[in-house]
């Protein structure tokens, strides 16, 4: 591995560049979804109750790739803001089933519109052919930071 001359050329790496873009984005998309009561934390507990992939706490941290107890602290918070509804488990009564509140899902389409948006607003001045390699990029980067780590797929 090559050291570069500077130690100023960190600041130019991916790691470093992929980590401001994404707290960028994570800035816009908290500005835009503040309005309809979500956060950016909540959009994989909410994609994967919409399309039936996880309903239980376990499921719902291993799909977000958060810890359990982050994911309950979560989920508690959006009990408490009316996003989501616990029910008993049917064959375990010591843990429950989430599901999507009726608010929450009605908002849902517009919170993923406003997303859509930030996506198309960030890339403004990227040809399509460019915004899918950046896509394409970015999900090869995330399964070798996966390999790397050890981390599984959602």
């Amino acid at each position: 591995m090559q050291v570069p001359d500077s130690i100023r050329d960190v600041l130019s790496t991916p790691g470093h560049l992929i980590s401001l873009v994404a707290r960028g984005f994570a800035r816009l998309a908290e500005a835009r979804l503040k309005p309809l009561g979500f956060g950016v934390g909540h959009l994989p507990v909410l994609v994967a109750l919409q399309d039936g992939l996880a309903d239980s706490q376990r499921d719902l941290a291993r799909f977000a790739r958060i810890e359990q107890s982050s994911m309950a602290q979560m989920l508690a918070r959006m009990e408490r803001d009316g996003l989501i509804i616990r029910t008993p488990a049917p064959l375990d009564r010591r843990s429950s089933r989430i599901a999507l509140s009726d608010s929450a899902s009605a908002r849902l389409p517009e919170a993923c519109a406003v997303l859509f948006k930030g996506n198309d607003d960030a890339l403004a001045g990227f040809t399509d052919a460019e915004a899918a390699q950046l896509t394409s990029l970015l999900q090869r980067l995330i399964v070798n930071l996966d390999h790397i780590t050890g981390a599984t797929a959602a």
